[in-house]
């Protein structure tokens, strides 16, 4: 593969994923723009850990930070379920914009403020807060990209998160529009009528350690769910494409993609998110 045409392609799909999804449905509009991922550890040498005096310590900020910090569209905690650390948690927050990451900060450090005027008390809690967790953690952002099969705005219900990571290759022979075709044909006939899905979220890369990283975020009821979900996407893809044209269509699709993926799975705190 020459270099000249890879760094090309590499420029086409970069703008081509974060810029050029109208192929999709429209009613994703109000989508966040951008999302946080800060993959965090419990602090496992705390010996009076509680996880019901987390929830209420999370709760508590949720009430006075998080849910007036108006440029934070969502934020959510997942616990460890199957990954290659158990002592992993999850956090995710999303952003209307770029800038509303910075301001989000700002906002939160005024709330916390009039929360707890009193500096003392403000330390306190926050002290109380971190030594849950350890120092360590990494960050990565993401841009939310259309395309999404969106959770029902009243669930109450801790779900399960299935999360795949693919990486893109960048093929001499591949088009914008015929990934844009073959990605919004495979949302309309399988994740969309997959009953098992509770919701779909697709994101790219947008700032860390591996601008060819391609999420998937599958929500599901149960991990018995996920099982299920995985036969049925199965069942729908012979069925949208039978014979032949599958392996046609299989290859056609995996040019795009180096061959290598990662699972993980973790459980949504639904009590505690916003």
């Amino acid at each position: 593969m020459k270099t000249t045409t890879n760094l090309k392609f590499i420029a086409t799909v970069s703008i081509m994923l974060l810029l050029n999804f109208s192929v999709f449905a429209q009613n994703e509009n109000n989508r966040p723009k951008y999302l946080s991922a800060t993959t965090m550890h419990w602090n496992m040498e705390k010996e009076d850990f509680s996880m019901d005096a987390w929830k209420a310590l999370e709760k508590e900020y949720l009430q006075k930070i998080l849910s007036k910090n108006q440029y934070i569209t969502s934020a959510s905690y997942y616990t460890h379920l199957f990954t290659p650390d158990n002592s992993e948690v999850l956090y995710v927050q999303t952003y209307p914009s770029w800038e509303a990451m910075d301001k989000a900060a700002e906002r939160s450090e005024e709330l916390a403020k009039q929360a707890w005027p009193d500096e003392k008390a403000r330390t306190a809690f926050f002290k109380k807060r971190d030594d849950y967790f350890s120092v360590n953690h990494s960050d990565e952002i993401y841009a939310p990209i259309d395309g999404a099969k969106l959770i029902s705005q009243d669930n109450t219900k801790d779900l399960v998160l299935y999360i795949r990571k693919t990486y893109f290759t960048f093929p001499e022979d591949g088009t914008q529009k015929e990934f844009d075709e073959m990605r919004a044909e495979n949302f309309a006939k399988v994740v969309s009528k997959n009953e098992y899905i509770k919701g779909y979220y697709p994101n790219v890369h947008a700032w860390g350690s591996d601008k060819t990283e391609f999420v998937e975020a599958f929500f599901v009821d149960s991990m018995c769910d996920m099982e299920k979900m995985f036969d049925r996407n199965g069942e729908l893809i012979g069925q949208a494409w039978p014979g032949d044209s599958g392996e046609r269509r299989g290859k056609k699709w995996s040019k795009y993609f180096t061959g290598v993926h990662g699972d993980s799975a973790y459980t949504l705190v639904a009590e505690i998110s916003k």
